[in-house]
């Protein structure tokens, strides 16, 4: 992509951002209260107070400012931002409640997945869906299907709102399946002048604090988080340092297949940190909740072309290896703020950018904060065990088939005869 363009994009997507961060530093600067102690008068002779209080230490008999006790910067999963916000900070510094604003710029995408299996006896189908819940970023108008299924249904699984296609087929007969999906969405600006009207419920905030199957929340993790916040005490900019380490110390690896497996555990223990999406967004959520920030994988699947980089979106209509796992951490006042560091990781392994270019630079500020919504979100599951299933798999975000005891995982190119096709559509 030639600069120019580049850069266009660039200002469109990050413009709500820059003017956000600007309000309120200029609010903050022009706020300031006065000083309003009173000078003393001429003769006036010292109170009983000051006459006797003696210096707590050195500094203050100097005359110097008495040291706060330094107590250690980072929370912990058990004791997180949310219960105790350190002082004098963004979650401490609550902005004024302002109503969220709809976006006015929409685009509606249909995502059209094909199935057709060979008979080999008793098979069963999940396919995830879109998120059921709108948002302000993106809302799921309707599903329509067709195929020869014995059995079909939507079903709703309680762990993060998450919802599957499935459907049934008996012996004897191939497997024919095409689900239509309508989605439409807007690009997500997280702006620090607002804040959202209701908080979000206890119970998710606390979901999002835990540890999962192959994401910790303690020991490597905190130890690994404690050395990268050093004494920055907000937490949005905790959360930015994580982001940026992440990004400066992670590999990308293209030669994995799908996601990746978000095995954050053996990273943290191998002292080697990357992968794909899963994994590298993985870890950025781990080191999050392990110092008392909740955050969360988001699941989805890439629908349209980017416009910042080529590698970011799609470039035909085929995205049946389009899924990508983005992330987001909460703060008490300002709620969900996205944050994709893998992406930015993903340019310099695909399209060879320097780290000092100045395209990469912007990118890296455009992708804390925003998303570009020429993808889709599919849920924020973790730990999942599906309907009929015995066990639970760590997230799910591409057809799961079973076909006889044999199981099949849509990150195998050959293992489920599937594609997705996804286009922009007008209504």
């Amino acid at each position: 992509m030639k600069r120019r363009k580049f850069l266009a994009s660039f200002a469109a997507l990050s413009m709500a951002v820059s003017e956000a961060w600007a309000a309120k530093k200029q609010q903050s600067s022009s706020s300031k209260p006065a000083s309003t102690k009173p000078s003393a008068k001429p003769g006036a002779k010292p109170s009983n107070t000051s006459r006797n209080a003696r210096p707590t230490n050195a500094r203050q008999a100097r005359g110097g400012r008495t040291a706060a006790p330094q107590g250690p910067v980072a929370h912990t999963a058990e004791d997180p931002v949310i219960e105790r916000p350190p002082q004098g900070t963004t979650a401490a510094k609550l902005p004024p409640v302002k109503a969220q604003e709809p976006p006015s710029e929409w685009r509606t995408y249909e995502i059209t997945t094909t199935v057709n299996l060979k008979q080999s006896g008793q098979n069963r189908l999940w396919l995830p869906l879109p998120l059921n819940q709108d948002t302000l970023f993106q809302r799921t108008l309707g599903h329509a299907w067709e195929g020869n299924p014995v059995q079909s249904s939507m079903r709703r699984l309680p762990d993060g709102n998450l919802e599957t296609f499935y459907c049934e087929w008996k012996d004897g007969n191939d497997g024919r399946l095409q689900l239509r999906t309508q989605v439409t969405t807007a690009d997500r600006h997280f702006d620090i002048t607002k804040r959202t009207v209701a908080p979000e419920r206890e119970d998710i905030l606390r979901k999002n604090l835990q540890a999962s199957q192959l994401v910790p929340n303690d020991g490597l993790a905190h130890q690994l988080g404690e050395r990268i916040l050093g004494r920055i005490k907000d937490p949005v900019a905790q959360a930015k340092a994580i982001y940026d380490w992440v990004i400066e110390n992670s590999i990308y690896d293209p030669s994995l297949p799908g996601c990746g497996t978000g095995d954050v555990r053996t990273q943290l223990v191998r002292g080697q940190y990357g992968g794909r999406s899963a994994d590298i967004n993985g870890l950025f959520v781990g080191i999050c909740r392990a110092i008392g920030i909740p955050a969360r994988c988001v699941y989805g699947l890439r629908v349209g072309p980017s416009r910042l980089f080529r590698s970011l979106g799609l470039s035909g209509d085929d995205a049946t290896r389009g899924q990508h796992v983005r992330a987001e951490f909460y703060i008490p006042g300002y709620g969900w703020i996205p944050v994709d560091p893998s992406d930015v990781r993903r340019v310099i392994a695909l399209e060879g950018i320097s780290d000092r270019d100045s395209r990469l630079q912007s990118l890296k500020r455009v992708l804390f904060g925003v998303w570009e919504m020429n993808w889709i979100a599919f849920n924020v599951g973790t730990d999942i065990t599906l309907p009929g299933r015995q066990f639970a798999q760590p997230f799910l975000l591409t057809p799961q088939l079973e076909a006889g005891s044999t199981r099949h995982d849509g990150n195998v190119p050959a293992a489920i005869q599937y594609t997705i096709n996804a286009r922009q559509i007008a209504l």
